[in-house]
């Protein structure tokens, strides 16, 4: 054998060789990633409020083949970029109109940036940090809870993280394709969530090159024709979008709305109408350290690894693992304290959630190596263990207290409706929980229970015994099997969450005869209140007393169709002419007894919401 062919295999064994640890990784990932992402798919149904509405815009969509204005409930809704109701529409094409379609492209988002976490960590550090980075985007606590429903944050962290990816490729590289690539997907990243895609690039590159002295390099980053391309996929939708939607309210149209009071005046905390809420200064930030669970545990650990290299900052600007790590503290830092200024949900954040899963696996992976701080990771485990024990034992009660009491398929009427936030935070029906709504949760408590009275302690064994990699594996597999859990308990909740059954329960009575076809359905109240009804009847359900929030702007314009009353009109075709359906929120129900008093029919009730009726109910 010559020694060029001796030369060539050797390199290919080598390869191979090297090529067969992050196989493994990326089946081990996929797994993970069907487990708890992708079999979540089917169940449950869409839930009211956001989740229910953007799929209906997406399904307008694909119903009139209209791009460029989003409608929903036959009103524009004209607050969003279009990016991620184009991916749901075309999966409506492949799938049909139904939960799975809806959330697919999320549930692909996920397994996209954990793929990516690892592909830009290995490159950066070692297939090791890689694999824990991908499996920290895969099993955090806030990955999974904020793509239950369908938002834009997963494929805007993607595309962002995407953009800084390439453009630091270029520049290593000098590499002009990546930098156009960077351009492209910062032009999606604005197609999925507007002008704040274009403030976290910038900044995040405006503070990397001051870091690390790469700005003097800035005409490498082509910012001539990568900004031609950037406008040519990113401006003509926007364009469309202005010049087919204006005279709206105050003479103003989708540039002012959109631009305006959608971006300024949000940041600002003056947006028109006002239909969110900020979490108090504290509480965001410590809120974090629960997104980011159980990983964010290790967080003292990476921080004890810098503060022990903290004589090397300097040099960091010199190695390409350095420079990672200043441009994803730069990526993180700018969104956590922008949205500390700003009016936030606790969803806003997401896309730090990628440069902090990559920080917190390199400080791990370090530390593993440092015995001077391989005890904050002793701690880290100890910490898990305690808390896991903790919350089994909480639990295990929950399930004994309630052991006597029957399963009820409805939990919503166990639950307290304490209001926290007055429903606008995310996160506020969590505080609704009772004692009795453990009966109604068994399975998932009960699965979790037994995963944190084992999965902590073990992995904690594992690492006391040098199996480092074995035992952060395990700690991925405990909050995934925590995350399935959670999945079942979200499922339990959907009578709550969801109007989907009420709505079938309309369309069945309509089939059997118990209600003759045609009947008006309709809402009282803001739609976001039960927006499952439109897209699950597939048809416009007008509106009572309901001309407002995100619906308010697309009320304004004079084609906007006659789907909002007034409670005089309700009353005034109250029993008269076709039959009347009117669905009512479980906040708005003493206002329509109230209103309507002895002239209302209970056709059904579910978890405090109703349908009612304007006259006797025929039998099918």
């Amino acid at each position: 054998m010559s020694s060029t062919a001796q030369v060539l295999s050797s390199s290919a064994v080598t390869a191979a060789t090297k090529s067969t640890p992050a196989r493994r990784h990326v089946l081990l990932l996929v797994a993970l990633w069907i487990a708890v992402y992708a079999a979540a798919l089917f169940a449950p149904p869409l839930l009211d409020d956001a989740d229910a509405t953007h799929a209906s815009a997406a399904r307008n969509i694909l119903l009139t083949h209209d791009f460029v204005t989003l409608r929903v409930d036959g009103i524009r809704y004209l607050e969003k970029a279009p990016l991620p109701y184009w991916f749901v529409a075309s999966a409506f094409r492949i799938f049909g109109f139904n939960a799975f379609a809806v959330h697919l492209p999320q549930a692909l988002g996920v397994l996209m940036l954990a793929l990516l976490a690892y592909r830009w960590a290995r490159r950066a550090w070692n297939e090791r940090t890689a694999l824990y980075a991908a499996m920290m985007v895969l099993t955090s606590i806030g990955v999974f809870l904020f793509t239950r429903v369908f938002i834009p944050e997963v494929l805007l962290s993607l595309f962002l993280a995407g953009t800084l990816y390439a453009f630091q490729r270029g520049l290593e590289e000098r590499s002009p394709r990546h930098i156009y690539a960077a351009y492209a997907l910062l032009a999606l990243a604005v197609l999925t969530k507007g002008l704040i895609a274009i403030v976290f690039t910038a900044g995040a590159l405006f503070l990397y090159g001051l870091l690390t002295g790469e700005w003097r390099r800035w005409r490498e980053l082509r910012p001539v024709t990568g900004t031609l391309l950037f406008f040519a996929i990113a401006a003509p939708w926007h364009i469309l979008a202005g010049l087919r939607n204006t005279g709206a309210y105050g003479g103003h149209g989708f540039f002012w709305f959109y631009f305006v009071n959608e971006h300024f005046m949000r940041f600002l905390g003056r947006r028109i109408p006002h239909d969110y809420n900020k979490l108090p200064g504290g509480l965001y930030w410590v809120l974090h350290l629960a997104w980011l669970f159980p990983w964010s545990l290790f967080f003292p650990a990476g921080l004890a690894v810098a503060w022990l290299r903290r004589g090397r900052f300097s040099s960091l600007r010199h190695t390409y693992e350095g420079r990672t790590i200043l441009l994803l503290t730069s990526f993180a830092a700018l969104i956590l304290v922008f949205f500390s200024i700003s009016t936030n949900q606790e969803y806003y954040t997401f896309p730090a959630y990628l440069p902090i899963a990559m920080l917190t696996a390199a400080g791990l992976t370090a530390a593993e190596r440092h015995a001077r701080v391989r005890g904050w990771i002793t701690a880290a485990h100890a910490a898990f263990a305690v808390l896991g024990i903790a919350i089994a034992a909480t639990l295990a009660s929950g399930l004994w207290s309630s052991r006597h009491l029957p399963f009820v398929s409805d939990i919503g009427e166990l639950l307290a409706h304490r209001g926290v936030g007055d429903y606008t935070l995310s996160m506020s029906h969590f505080f609704d929980l009772t004692g009795p709504s453990f009966a109604a949760l068994r399975l998932p408590a009960g699965l979790a229970a037994l995963v944190f009275a084992i999965g902590p302690t073990a992995a904690w064994v594992l690492r006391r015994r040098g199996h480092a990699l074995q035992s952060t594996v395990a700690i991925a597999l405990t909050s995934g099997v925590f995350l399935i859990a959670a999945h079942i308990a979200l499922i339990r909740f959907a009578p709550m969450l969801s109007s989907a059954a009420l709505a079938q329960n309309f369309t069945d009575a309509e089939r059997t005869g118990v209600i003759a076809p045609g009947t008006q359905l309709m809402l009282y109240g803001d739609q976001a209140y039960g927006s499952t009804l439109p897209f699950y009847t597939g048809r416009i359900v007008p509106l009572v007393e309901g001309r407002s929030t995100s619906m308010w702007f697309g009320s304004t314009f004079q084609d906007a169709p006659h789907i909002f009353l007034s409670d005089a009109d309700l009353l005034r075709t109250w029993g008269q002419g076709v039959r009347k359906v009117l669905f009512v929120p479980e906040e708005k129900r003493q206002v329509v007894d109230h209103l309507l008093g002895s002239r209302a029919v209970v056709m059904t009730e579910l978890s405090g919401k109703a349908l009612l009726t304007d006259r006797p109910l025929a039998r099918p």
